[in-house]
Protein backbone atom coordinates (compact mmCIF):
# COMPACT_ATOMS: atom_id res chain seq x y z
CA UNK A 1 0.00 0.00 0.00
CA UNK A 2 0.88 3.55 -0.76
CA UNK A 3 2.57 5.70 1.66
CA UNK A 4 2.31 3.05 4.66
CA UNK A 5 5.88 3.28 5.66
CA UNK A 6 6.69 0.01 5.32
CA UNK A 7 9.48 0.70 2.91
CA UNK A 8 10.91 2.85 5.82
CA UNK A 9 11.26 5.64 2.77
CA UNK A 10 9.17 8.33 4.71
CA UNK A 11 11.99 8.82 7.07
CA UNK A 12 9.75 8.02 10.68
CA UNK A 13 12.44 6.21 11.93
CA UNK A 14 9.94 2.79 11.98
CA UNK A 15 9.68 0.07 10.03
CA UNK A 16 9.39 -3.64 9.67
CA UNK A 17 12.84 -4.14 10.75
CA UNK A 18 12.74 -2.18 13.79
CA UNK A 19 12.78 -3.68 17.63
CA UNK A 20 11.35 -2.88 20.64
CA UNK A 21 9.12 -0.11 21.38
CA UNK A 22 9.88 1.58 17.63
CA UNK A 23 8.12 -1.76 15.77
CA UNK A 24 4.61 -2.43 18.28
CA UNK A 25 4.24 1.70 16.87
CA UNK A 26 5.17 0.70 13.41
CA UNK A 27 2.98 -2.22 13.37
CA UNK A 28 0.45 -0.78 15.45
CA UNK A 29 -0.17 1.68 13.21
CA UNK A 30 0.36 0.21 9.51
CA UNK A 31 -2.13 0.52 7.13
CA UNK A 32 -3.84 2.92 9.18
CA UNK A 33 -4.14 0.27 11.75
CA UNK A 34 -5.95 -2.29 9.35
CA UNK A 35 -3.76 -4.78 10.43
CA UNK A 36 -2.85 -4.85 14.23
CA UNK A 37 -5.86 -7.05 14.88
CA UNK A 38 -5.89 -9.77 12.10
CA UNK A 39 -4.70 -13.18 12.99
CA UNK A 40 -0.85 -14.00 11.89
CA UNK A 41 -1.36 -14.73 7.99
CA UNK A 42 1.73 -17.86 8.77
CA UNK A 43 -0.05 -18.94 12.10
CA UNK A 44 0.53 -17.95 16.01
CA UNK A 45 3.63 -17.72 16.83
CA UNK A 46 5.26 -19.10 19.58
CA UNK A 47 7.41 -16.15 21.78
CA UNK A 48 8.74 -15.31 25.11
CA UNK A 49 7.70 -12.05 26.86
CA UNK A 50 11.17 -9.66 26.36
CA UNK A 51 9.78 -8.55 29.66
CA UNK A 52 9.07 -11.17 32.08
CA UNK A 53 10.08 -14.24 29.78
CA UNK A 54 6.64 -15.60 29.68
CA UNK A 55 5.98 -18.27 26.90
CA UNK A 56 2.97 -17.21 24.91
CA UNK A 57 1.20 -17.89 21.85
CA UNK A 58 1.08 -14.42 19.24
CA UNK A 59 -2.51 -14.90 17.61
CA UNK A 60 -2.22 -11.30 16.01
CA UNK A 61 0.36 -8.83 14.91
CA UNK A 62 0.27 -6.96 17.83
CA UNK A 63 -0.39 -9.09 21.42
CA UNK A 64 -0.19 -8.58 25.12
CA UNK A 65 1.89 -10.51 27.53
CA UNK A 66 -0.58 -12.58 29.81
CA UNK A 67 1.02 -12.28 32.80
CA UNK A 68 2.68 -8.63 32.93
CA UNK A 69 0.83 -6.92 30.20
CA UNK A 70 3.76 -6.08 27.81
CA UNK A 71 2.73 -5.26 24.38
CA UNK A 72 4.68 -7.05 21.39
CA UNK A 73 4.24 -6.77 17.69
CA UNK A 74 5.80 -9.21 14.48
CA UNK A 75 6.04 -7.98 11.15
CA UNK A 76 6.15 -10.48 9.27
Amino acid sequence: MSGCGCNNSEGTGGGPFSKGKELVEFVYNAHGGAIRDQAISAGPLEVACQECNTQFSMETYVATCPDCGGVHAVAL
